[in-house]
């Protein structure tokens, strides 16, 4: 049983109270995730970005957070994304939301996601900057947060070097959460590259 089983429900909760992180991470997501096209969300959790960015499939391996995203009406294969049960060239974009801090192998991940892509196709990849300064705490607090506890945090530069090895081009990257939230951060701005924001996009093509 891994922690995301044994504390589904609290995981969950956790969009609930923090509504503006969540928000802000979504109105970044909203701005590049494909509005039409077959798309996937790899690591999909318990829905609460394959629902309102209108993705209908998803991926999660952990049982009880797949039965939450079902309960929300969405169609959840429980299976790992480093080996994914689908024929190649599936789908037209594919979603990660701060998925590859928790897989052991995401250059494995990232070339299964290209094997199931159509030519042309899209990987939206978010994740946590570890360089940057909401990273840092994160990083800080792994040693007491069940979640973060097994995770590994890459920099941009590090995923995009892992996104490039996967054979994608084309890579472009936008950021959102500006600051600590001590500071009260920025929710609102969303800028392109990196450097500045906590949650980074990747977008890059197959």
């Amino acid at each position: 049983m891994t922690v995301f089983d044994q504390y589904a429900q609290e995981y969950d909760r956790w969009f609930d109270e923090n509504v503006s992180l969540f928000q802000a991470e979504l109105n970044a997501l909203s701005r590049v995730v494909p509005k039409s096209g077959k798309g996937i969300e790899i690591g999909a959790g318990t829905g609460r970005f394959t629902q309102p960015l209108r993705i209908r499939l998803g991926v999660e391996l952990s049982r009880p957070m797949a039965l939450i995203a079902h309960g929300r009406g969405l169609e959840i294969c429980q299976a790992m994304g480093e080996k994914l049960p689908f024929s190649e060239r599936q789908f037209d974009y594919v979603l990660l939301v701060t998925t590859i801090c928790f897989v052991a192998d995401i250059l494995v991940l990232l070339q299964e996601i290209h094997r199931v892509l159509v030519p042309g196709g899209v990987l939206v990849n978010a994740f946590i900057d570890k360089e940057s300064a909401l990273g840092r705490v994160y990083e800080s607090q792994k040693g007491t947060n069940k979640f973060y506890r097994q995770a590994h945090f890459y920099s941009a530069e590090q995923v995009a070097e892992y996104t490039r090895q996967a054979g994608y081009s084309g890579l472009v990257f936008s950021q959102t959460i500006l600051g600590l939230p001590a500071e009260k951060p920025n929710f609102d701005a969303i800028r392109d590259g990196t450097g500045e924001g906590a949650f980074v996009i990747l977008l890059a093509k197959k």
